[in-house]
């Protein structure tokens, strides 16, 4: 048996230059029949507890050692940049809004506009990626194989079919399919985080899809659409390689070899994303204002059962094929968010008709508003099991 005395510090003289002493007290009794004898008496110094304390500048929030520095003006570009991103379905809905009422406001868009504001959005998109990221996507794990599948199938297919149960017009029904052979929207990447899906998946899902757009994009649209209206394949090709898979492959050769040159540039693209999309789908709405306020609501509906079929189809196929929950729900964003800019800039290049462009624009606030709502229910039930 031990017992542990602890006294104060002794009063013994030290030398001015060293902190006093604590010494232990240990008493170490023997049990016996007789009274217990006091076997040794050990008097033991322990090392003195310093108290540090703060320094008059010092910031109380660090923890650990780290002092928080001064926040720099490109952090409150990047958090800016966050803002608008988490609301955009709001700047794009404010856009189209503003088209209808003065369609002026957006008619001074030119096609060489159009042009520069996607390619500089996909070279940003490029920026997020690295050459493993591409060179991951072409390896086609079980989930990157599973939702590209769906991406080009799911979607292409709700489209034919709403197009024809709703009996669209031709210039609907063919802006319905254009849209729903687009790759991923780039925006799918922040709700799959909100939703808090598998965002690396995301990442390279949109990278697939966007890539294989050159030639599934062309390919599809063609087939499927061509019963409405005449579609240019090679056309629709030519513009797909040039607005989307050269400068995302520039972005990525970019964050590759100049990461310097990224790290300064990143912070303004959500900027240019945000901007570009809302100004183009409020420039297509803007082209056929009266058009859509005549018979808008059968468009809106359109879009709206096309973007429902995306989202639902997405996980339900991803979670009957044996894809874990936080995947599952990566999966159903990317499919049933589509790149609507993309398709309103190759409908107004490469279709006649301006009005073919509008189940683009409507796309682009339809899926927004409709992942917002995902990702908040999804962000409050966090993924509990990994296999069905």
């Amino acid at each position: 048996m031990s017992l542990l005395l602890l006294r104060s510090p002794l009063t013994t003289a030290l030398p001015p230059s060293k902190p006093p002493l604590h010494y232990r007290l240990t008493l170490r009794l023997q049990p016996s029949l007789a009274p217990p004898a006091l076997l040794s008496l050990h008097l033991r110094p322990l090392r003195p507890k310093l108290l540090t304390l703060p320094h008059a500048s010092a910031d109380p929030s660090s923890d650990g050692g780290k002092t928080e520095g001064k926040i720099s003006g490109r952090d409150v570009i990047v958090r800016i940049g966050e803002v608008l991103s988490l609301g955009f379905p709001l700047w794009v809905g404010s856009a189209c809004a503003l088209a209808l009422w003065r369609p002026p406001a957006f008619l001074w868009v030119s096609r060489s506009a159009q042009l520069v504001g996607i390619t500089l959005t996909m070279l940003g998109m490029g920026m997020t990626l690295t050459l493993e990221d591409l060179k991951s996507a072409l390896l086609m794990p079980k989930e990157l194989a599973a939702g590209f599948v769906l991406q080009y199938t799911v979607m292409p297919l709700s489209g034919l079919l709403i197009s024809r149960l709703l009996n669209l017009p031709s210039h609907y029904a063919a802006g319905l399919i254009l849209v729903s052979c687009c790759p991923g929207g780039t925006a799918s990447n922040i709700v799959t985080y909100l939703a808090r899906g598998n965002v690396a998946l995301s990442v390279l899902m949109t990278a697939a899809s966007t890539f294989a757009a050159a030639i599934m994009t062309p390919f599809l649209t063609s087939k499927l659409a061509g019963q409405f209206v005449a579609v240019d394949p090679k056309g629709l090709f030519i513009s797909t390689v040039q607005v989307v898979l050269a400068p995302v492959l520039a972005g990525a050769l970019l964050n590759q070899y100049f990461n310097k040159l990224v790290h300064v540039l990143s912070p303004l693209m959500p900027f240019v994303a945000v901007f570009t999309v809302a100004v183009l789908c409020g420039n297509a709405i803007a082209q056929n204002a009266a058009a859509i306020l005549s018979s808008g609501s059968q468009v809106v509906m359109a879009v709206a059962l096309l973007h429902s079929s995306g989202f639902f189809f997405g996980y339900f196929l991803s979670r009957l094929l044996g894809v874990d929950v936080s995947s599952s729900r990566t999966i159903s964003i990317e499919v049933g968010m589509q790149n609507s800019v993309l398709g309103v800039v190759l409908a107004t290049q490469h279709f006649g008709n301006p009005l073919t462009a509008v189940p683009c624009a409507v796309s682009s606030i339809c899926h927004s508003v409709y992942g917002s709502i995902l990702a908040g229910i999804w962000r409050s039930m966090p993924p509990n099991d990994k296999k069905v």
